[in-house]
């Protein structure tokens, strides 16, 4: 069974209150799904250089639920909320209210953390792999116990939280859907279990990696993981990804070349690169229908500035 496509914008940024509704009803109008806000903190500085983050503008909390409040049927969500940067038994909270509020309209991305120096600049450890997902895996088991209304008993080396039950209850039943991202093993492997939507990583920009894969067979490596890990869930998964260089034109070679000069990488890299869209509409509907034969990804989720120049292919596919 193939999964229809979905689109979504991530929202980066909005200078006033009126902006960021404005945005909401456009990303509605357009046929998007979702409207996704970042879980980043630096505004311009020294710290948002080290990161490599662009100021970021909205809380996603506040942004998430003023966008619900001015749409009728768009969804929104965090891409995706760090584990370390929210207290875990008040983020299912907050949750379940958005969910609540939102007459259940709520995607629940959450992640293990990545920018040490965002971590750095906000007074925060940042631990090793391995200990992050294995918080992140006590947080995702904290929100599906809170989400179900029942007496809360969750205990772990990360999460300690009983007591009590939570409330309110999520609209969507059993629960809102998770999305879980990553690009290695563990963490994809986790969200293949435990997820209803997989956010796969963009896979490195070079020839080949370290393990002697080009871009495309890592990809494929990296969908392998979830379906292996998801077995018989597999095919009620979405998989998410969000392209790292989109551009609607006539002349993709020149497009090409301009964006391989500012990376430093050999054009030949970008040009069938599974996360760059660079084309006529045609000829991207045409390479996101065949990707997602190759590489699963059904969800695609295009960034703030391109919310008009994409929406034909949005128009084309969303739903097939």
């Amino acid at each position: 069974m193939t999964r229809p496509f979905r689109f979504a914008v991530q929202g980066t940024k909005a200078t006033s209150g009126a902006q960021w509704r404005d945005l909401a009803r456009k990303v509605e109008s357009l046929g998007y799904s979702t409207l996704f806000v970042a879980d980043h903190y630096l505004g311009p500085g020294p710290a948002a250089k080290a990161a490599s983050l662009p100021p970021q503008h909205l809380a996603p909390i506040t942004a998430m639920a003023t966008a619900a409040a001015v749409t009728e049927t768009l969804r929104v969500g965090c891409r995706v909320f760090c584990i370390d940067y929210h207290v875990p038994a008040a983020l299912a909270k907050e949750a379940a209210t958005l969910d609540l509020l939102s007459d259940g309209r709520l995607e629940f991305g959450i992640g293990a953390g990545w920018s040490s120096a965002e971590y750095e600049a906000m007074g925060l450890t940042f631990d090793t792999a391995p200990r992050r997902i294995s918080k992140l895996e006590e947080v995702v088991a904290l929100l599906k116990a809170h989400w179900l209304g029942e007496p809360l008993d969750v205990k772990g080396e990360f999460v300690n939280v009983s007591g009590y039950s939570g409330l309110p209850r999520p609209v969507q039943s059993p629960r809102p859907p998770i999305m879980i991202g990553g690009g290695k093993k563990r963490v994809l492997s986790l969200a293949a279990r435990e997820a209803d939507i997989v956010s796969i990583n963009n896979v490195p920009f070079q020839a080949v990696n370290d393990d002697g894969l080009t871009p495309a067979e890592e990809a494929v490596r990296r969908l392998d993981y979830v379906r292996t890990a998801a077995g018989d869930r597999f095919p009620g998964l979405d998989i998410e990804a969000s392209p790292y260089f989109t551009e609607i034109t006539d002349d993709k070679d020149a497009a090409i070349e301009r964006v391989a000069g500012l990376m430093r990488v050999a054009p030949e890299v970008l040009a069938d690169h599974p996360n760059v869209l660079v084309g006529t509409v045609d000829e991207i509907a045409d390479r996101l229908v065949a990707r997602r034969e190759t590489f699963g990804a059904n969800y695609v989720s295009v960034q703030q500035a391109q919310v008009d120049s994409f929406a034909p292919i949005v128009e084309r596919l969303a739903g097939k």
